[in-house]
């Protein structure tokens, strides 16, 4: 399995990481079975969030787990919490205690990666500066990140916080490419130039944060796979098909290469339950796009070059 540096730690990753929000629709065989399935190819690498399943998905992974055997020390755990009914919460004392259940749910003594889930508007630097603190010190938390935070949220952070923030977490896929378009557009009157995020690929690769890629295959919010889908991207399924051939890969390989293609060393958040699919995905990280093949599809989605 491909490895990519995580954030400015010494550590290597995969480049896949495994995805469990949809974990709980899948019965316990079958569940075991997928883990294994990860394991025996690399894919070590697991991301939760609290709110998944109101926990539920934590809770199944773990037992699985213990069904399977699988040693905790083999296994990169991460888990996001902020996300509350109705609010967001970056307080210290939610923080704490949203840690405290994840380490239940999953049961384990630590979390390799803590990732703040969404911006919060109330946020104190200072309070998330006295939890990460707190869990540094007592050894349930080894490493932190965030998701959906642009480059002045997580400077903002960095006033109070000391840890490294080593990932960050952002909405990535051939459509849904506005961290790219915003670079490549730059000074124009178009929809593309639209400065959505503070340029937060560049400032990502500038501070060696890792960027995590939710919904690669995704697009708009949760709208469904563009892969396959010709009626909403002809064009682009055009494309997919055609190089599928050329790579002798499937689309879905091609849709993932797309992503490992940028040199941000990009770590692809893969939701899937499907092994099938999985193992499309794994293809797509072994291959190495030619830069007309990678530009190609970028304007297949609907993207444009000045």
């Amino acid at each position: 399995m491909k490895q990519i540096p995580l954030g400015t730690t010494a550590l290597s990753v995969p480049a896949i990481a495994v995805g469990c929000m949809r974990i709980t629709g899948l019965p316990e065989a079958a569940l075991d079975a997928h883990l294994t399935f990860c394991m025996e190819r690399g894919l070590t690498f697991f991301d939760h969030a609290d709110i998944y399943g109101g926990g539920k998905c934590e809770e199944a992974f773990a037992a699985s787990v213990k069904r399977v055997g699988l040693r905790r020390e083999d296994m990169f755990l991460q888990s996001k919490c902020g996300i509350r009914p109705g609010m967001y919460d970056f307080s210290k004392t939610y923080i704490l205690s949203a840690v405290d259940g994840i380490l239940k749910r999953l049961n384990t003594e630590y979390l390799d990666m803590l990732v703040l889930h969404r911006p919060d508007a109330l946020m104190e630097p200072e309070e998330v500066a006295e939890a990460f603190d707190a869990l540094t010190q007592c050894g349930k938390v080894r490493h932190f990140g965030v998701s959906n935070h642009r480059p002045t949220q997580i400077e903002l952070l960095k006033t109070a916080v000391r840890q490294d923030i080593c990932v960050d977490q952002l909405q990535f896929s051939l459509p849904m490419s506005g961290m790219v378009t915003g670079g490549l557009e730059v000074n124009m009157d178009t929809p593309g130039a639209a400065d959505r995020d503070g340029a937060v690929l560049e400032y990502c690769r500038l501070k060696g944060i890792t960027v995590q890629a939710w919904s690669p295959f995704q697009y708009g919010f949760f709208q469904g796979s563009f892969v396959g889908n010709r009626e909403a991207y002809p064009q682009l399924n055009e494309v997919l098909d055609e190089l599928s051939e050329t790579y002798s890969a499937t689309p879905t390989a091609i849709a993932a290469a797309w992503i490992f293609r940028h040199p941000a060393n990009i770590q692809l958040v893969a939701g899937t339950t499907s092994d099938q699919r999985m193992a499309q995905i794994i293809r797509g990280s072994e291959i190495t796009l030619a830069r007309k093949d990678w530009y190609r599809l970028y304007l297949a989605a609907g993207h444009r070059l000045p």
